[in-house]
């Protein structure tokens, strides 16, 4: 038994960290392998993965804004359709044309914000559509829990027992993914083809029941204006209640992360991809037009044909009045394929968001070192993500109503950064009407996610767990991966591949200088001062290295050095993100490129080490001697080969 425990263990190991694309420290160049080509699909193919998070909000978006704006749900949905068309559908074609390979509007802004800042923002960011991605999956599981409870054939078996269902389902999705989770492009195409088909059935038949007793018609009327008696005060209380509507406008961002599925034209090229960028175009645009209708009709039959009571919490058609209107006018058998298709859906919307929630965190944390390399892998991220998920069900004892605010903040968090980001991208563009334009509709937003949070704050304030909790890791991952190689490959131009070989037939001896003055004192003050510090010959063929700081808060880096002269002298010239782990990362290929070990020269740098290492993590300088041999140390175990240090 204790014999064969640490095979099961690396069995484990391999299995969790199947698919990942592990670069220990030790090595240098770029991935093993590229990473294998997603397979295309037509676009209203990939509109149905897309779908199935986007549609599958018809089965509570009527009852929300039947609670939030009672008679006048109708009238704030047409406001809702309206900032969909004008405001967030132009926003997100636009993201489509300048992110074709599924980074989204978070890219965008970090593009546009460099350095630490951008960072940070990003980390923000993602916080934000860490909230909008995990409610997704635990607001969609809890809500198909409810669909499940309220079927008159279920009866009371799970009456009380919410919680445990929603943490099975959310469970089973856990299992899908830790399995092995390909697009399923066909399963989400059958399931958005069945549940749109059962929505227009109850649609069509609820809409001919209005029409067969106009009475309801006259009821809402009458309802209506003897509560707002002015139209334009109509219109102002819808625009007010629209935050609380802002679950219909989610789908957009998923729009866009899964570009890379998307069919092209054969004559795409990975630097133009039009055809791509133009089936992505298409698909938000028809996914927007098809809610649109669903969410004007539903609303409106919603609202006329079920009693207001029946909306609250605890009534038969809270978080499900589609499902409602199914059993009254359908009958129970119908009902139940409509509660078994709408469970089938918000199930897999679950599925949409845990997709997107493995597309964003390997793609951004890892990159930045604020993770550690087992984050890039599909299994572990899985258990993280379902261990979060039956916290926040637990939490929130499964309640749709509850999940509702957390939800609504997430998805216009990142409509509004896709909004200012192409605000930002129009302007640097000097599109001067367009930038009016989109920064007109960014301030809808951000006006929008403002009164959301104002009025719920329970979702800025997930919001801000996920956060604080991004933050954390990524410093706490910073600081341990601090000694980590960090560069992904090293080359050398012909003058700098000649110096080398050309010193390598003797002693390689390379001395680490500030890129300051580059005159010929400062040469020869540093050549003497290595000379006589480590008492070699006066005659020593010795080659300069200099490092240009490039953003010190990139993680991964590729180097190039280049072969310079400079008053007699020989340079090595090269830019990174960091002075030691380049000078690291050179040594050991200068040692692979010619079988010698090269010898490296510093000087000590003056002040408190503490000091100098903070201004190692945040600038990627300070204290650069020791962290450079420790950096060898873990990158080269075996001391024969590592290549040797010297501090003056």
């Amino acid at each position: 038994m204790t014999a064969i425990a640490p095979d099961r263990r690396a069995g484990v190991r391999t299995w969790l960290l199947a698919g990942s694309d592990q670069r220990a420290a030790r090595k240098l160049g770029p991935h093993a392998s590229p990473p294998p080509p997603h397979k295309r699909h037509r676009w209203w193919q990939v509109m149905c993965l897309t779908g199935v998070d986007y549609f599958s909000t018809l089965g509570y978006q009527p009852g929300i804004a039947a609670l939030a704006a009672g008679v006048l749900s109708p009238i704030a949905t047409v406001v809702l359709v309206g900032v969909t068309l004008a405001g967030a559908l132009p926003v997100y074609r636009r993201v489509a044309r300048e992110s074709p390979r599924g980074e989204g509007s978070i890219a965008m802004l970090e593009r546009l914000l460099p350095f630490w800042r951008g960072k940070l923002f990003v980390l923000v960011l993602l916080g934000f559509a860490a909230t909008d991605f995990m409610i997704t999956m635990t607001l969609s599981a809890a809500d198909a829990t409810a669909h499940a409870v309220e079927n008159p054939f279920v009866g009371t078996a799970l009456q009380g027992h919410q919680v445990v269902f929603t943490l099975l389902l959310l469970a089973l999705l856990g299992a899908v993914f830790l399995k092995g989770f390909a697009e399923a492009i066909g399963i989400a195409v059958a399931l958005v083809a069945v549940y749109l088909a059962l929505n227009l059935v109850v649609v069509a038949v609820a809409l001919a029941h209005v029409v067969g007793h106009p009475v309801v018609v006259g009821n809402w009327t009458s309802a209506l204006t003897g509560k707002y008696s002015d139209p334009l005060m109509m219109v102002a209380v819808a625009l007010l209640v629209f935050p609380k509507l802002a679950l219909g406008l989610s789908g957009f961002e998923t729009g866009v992360a899964v570009m890379p599925l998307v069919r092209g034209a054969p004559t795409d090229t990975e630097q133009d991809p039009a055809g791509r960028i133009a089936g992505t175009r298409r698909l938000l645009t028809t996914a927007a037009l098809i809610m649109s209708v669903f969410l004007i009709t539903t609303s409106f039959v919603t609202t006329l044909l079920i009693p207001a009571a029946e909306f609250q919490p605890g009534g038969a058609a809270n978080g499900r009045a589609l499902a409602y209107l199914a059993h009254e006018y359908l009958g129970g058998a119908f009902g139940t394929a409509y509660d078994v298709s709408t469970i089938a859906i918000l199930w897999f919307a679950g599925a949409s968001a845990m997709a997107g929630l493995l597309n964003l965190v390997p793609r951004y944390l890892p990159r930045y070192g604020m993770a550690p390399d087992w984050a890039r892998a599909v299994r572990p991220l899985t258990l993280v993500f379902t261990g979060i998920g039956f916290l926040i069900t637990w939490l929130f004892d499964a309640n749709v109503d509850a999940q509702g605010g957390a939800y609504a903040t997430g998805v216009l968090v990142l409509i509004s950064s896709a909004a200012v980001a192409v605000t930002l991208s129009c302007w640097r563009k000097r599109q001067r009407g367009l930038t009016v334009v989109f920064g007109v509709i960014a301030a809808v937003f951000v006006y929008t996610t403002g009164a959301n949070v104002v009025e719920r704050p329970d979702g800025v304030k997930i919001g801000a767990c996920f956060i604080a909790g991004i933050l954390l890791v990524s410093a706490v991952s910073r600081i341990r991966r601090a000694f980590d190689l960090r560069v992904t490959s090293v080359t050398l131009d012909p003058m700098a591949e000649l110096f080398i070989r050309d010193t390598a037939r003797r002693e390689i001896t390379l001395i680490a200088n500030e890129p300051d003055c580059r005159d010929h004192t400062d040469y020869r003050q540093k050549l003497r001062q290595v000379v006589k510090e480590h008492h070699l010959p006066s005659d020593h063929d010795v080659i300069f290295v200099e490092v240009a700081v490039t953003d010190p808060s990139d993680f991964e880096t590729d180097l190039h050095a280049r072969g310079e002269i400079h008053q007699d002298q020989r340079v090595l010239a090269v830019a990174g993100s960091s002075v030691p782990n380049v000078l690291a990362a050179l040594v050991l290929h200068v040692r692979d490129l010619t079988g010698r070990r090269p010898h490296l020269y510093f000087g000590w740098t003056e002040g408190s080490p503490v000091a100098n290492f903070l201004r190692y993590l945040v600038l990627g300088q300070g204290e650069v001697a020791p962290v450079t041999r420790e950096i060898l140390r873990r990158a080269e175990p075996d001391r024969a080969r590592r290549p040797h240090v010297h501090v003056g």
